[in-house]
């Protein structure tokens, strides 16, 4: 295409531009006829991140940037061609259209650009519950990933949001869990709308509940994200604080919203099981090292579990790796040696600051004992 051929095109356009995007047309022909590639890149960043620009996005693509696409940074590009996808009639045009992008852009000093685009097609894949598709995308995306030195952030985020997506789909909680809290750390919150936050804290606190491998809330209940969990949906903040804290009365207050959830009611001995496991923990936790050998009675007592499930809750903590230590069954007696650490609120700080005194009086008293007793030896 010459430049009379574009220069006419652009004028076309520009009819239908609105006013306040007017001077980007202009930009255009002067930057494109100048060849000034990195400053059109950037105007026309501009122009398609203008919502009153959707209708025109498709067309300039494929009439204007198709024809300098090899001249641009490629990362850019595929940052246009995501905004132009979003006008494809459907999502199986969507999806000839993104697959047509990654190829153009799968070259050996672009595969950051090929990663963003082929993760979009996964994306779409997904929407169209093609999921090996999309899982096989997914993993070649993954393998040139973990072959970058670095990598801009918003890659990463966007194979960990289709990721967990992913996962998500397939009901692998603890997948997803993984994939969406490093899909939060690669974002700045404040670009997910309220409804989105609320949205992804809900999903999240439901999936770390219903995990057969998530035991510890720590990373999700440190996380500003949780603050979202407002309103209709706060119960879910107090039931993970719960568990965190092995509050079986708190629970037990609670339990009625887990009912309520499908997904929970469809997991509820699973759940059961975890603030089993937690007031275990807990239990464990709150005494100092050397008061750590506990009868199954007080283990009964402590969990609500009946004494005779005891050795098997025990057993299921210690396979966990959530405590360690020995089970005598003779004396029906546990010794435990070491507790998984967590996330405190104030009471267990409290409870923790105070042992520390407890210690701190204890070495005094070691020392005031060793000093009396030690007078003839020192005396000169």
């Amino acid at each position: 295409m010459n430049v009379d051929t574009i220069a006419d095109f652009l004028a076309d356009q520009q009819v239908e531009t609105p006013d306040e995007l007017q001077y980007l047309i202009l930009q255009f022909e002067n930057f494109w006829e100048r060849k000034l590639w990195h400053q059109l890149t950037d105007a026309l960043i501009e122009f398609f991140a203008n919502p009153k620009s959707e209708k025109q996005r498709l067309k300039f693509y494929k009439v204007f940037i198709l024809k300098f696409a090899d001249k641009i940074n490629q990362l850019k590009l595929v940052d246009l061609g995501l905004k132009a996808a979003t006008q494809c009639r459907d999502d199986q045009e969507r999806l000839t259209f993104l697959t047509d992008l990654a190829k153009k852009v799968d070259n050996e000093n672009s595969q950051d650009a090929f990663v963003y685009a082929t993760t979009a097609v996964a994306r779409v894949q997904l929407d169209l519950r093609d999921l090996e598709s999309s899982r096989k995308n997914l993993d070649k995306a993954e393998r040139i990933l973990d072959s970058f030195d670095s990598v801009e952030t918003k890659v990463h985020a966007a194979f960990y949001q289709v990721n967990a997506d992913y996962y998500k789909a397939k009901a692998d909680f603890a997948s997803y869990y993984r994939n969406a809290l490093l899909y939060l750390a690669c974002i700045d919150l404040s670009s997910l709308s309220p409804d989105e936050r609320k949205a992804r804290a809900y999903d999240l606190g439901i999936a770390a509940l219903v995990s057969d491998s998530i035991y510890n809330f720590g990373e999700l209940l440190q996380h500003p994200i949780l603050a979202a969990l407002t309103g209709d949906v706060a119960w879910l903040q107090e039931l993970l604080l719960a568990f965190n804290r092995g509050d079986l009365a708190a629970y037990d207050v609670l339990s009625g919203h887990i009912s309520s959830n499908p997904l929970l009611k469809e997991h509820l001995e699973d759940i059961r099981q975890k603030i089993y496991l937690a007031a275990l923990t807990e239990s464990v936790f709150r005494r100092p090292p050397h008061q750590r050998a506990m009868s199954f009675d007080t283990i009964s007592a402590d969990t609500k579990v009946r004494k005779d499930e005891i050795e098997h809750l025990v057993m299921k903590a210690l396979s966990l790796g959530l405590v360690r230590g020995t089970i005598d069954e003779v004396d029906e007696l546990v010794n435990f040696t070491w507790v998984q650490p967590r996330i405190l609120d104030m009471a267990q700080i409290a409870s923790m600051s105070q042992r520390l005194g407890e210690w701190g009086e204890n070495v005094n008293k070691l020392g005031n004992w060793i000093e009396a007793t030690g007078q003839d030896i020192w005396a000169p």
